[in-house]
């Protein structure tokens, strides 16, 4: 797995209806398995909120945007996606992509 200044960080905040998290982390461990196998895919982490605990932060890192938005995306992989998660969320989560500015 690389990390470098050319990746790209896709951040998403998920809200999932209160009650359901357990259902939402058991159908995500089959689900991620959609992503991870999609071109340009480098790695993926999602964590759950300690003092929101429906609220679920995903990071996904990407070799680029294009492998984000028009590889998987526009994939048949991304429609299974959806069907698996999309109802499970309460308001639809923001997707918003960042590059490396430093590390340490």
């Amino acid at each position: 797995m690389r990390h470098d200044a050319a990746m790209v960080l896709e951040h998403a905040v998920l809200d999932v209806i209160p009650g359901r998290e357990a259902e939402f982390e058991e159908t995500f461990a089959v689900a991620k398995g959609l992503i991870a196998a999609s071109p340009g895919f480098r790695s993926l982490r999602v964590s759950r909120g300690l003092e929101t605990p429906n609220r679920y932060l995903l990071l996904v890192e990407w070799d680029t945007l294009e492998d984000h938005l028009e590889g998987f995306r526009r994939s048949d992989a991304y429609r299974e996606w959806r069907a698996l998660l999309h109802h499970f969320y309460d308001p639809a989560p923001v997707v918003e992509h960042f590059g490396v500015v430093a590390t340490a």
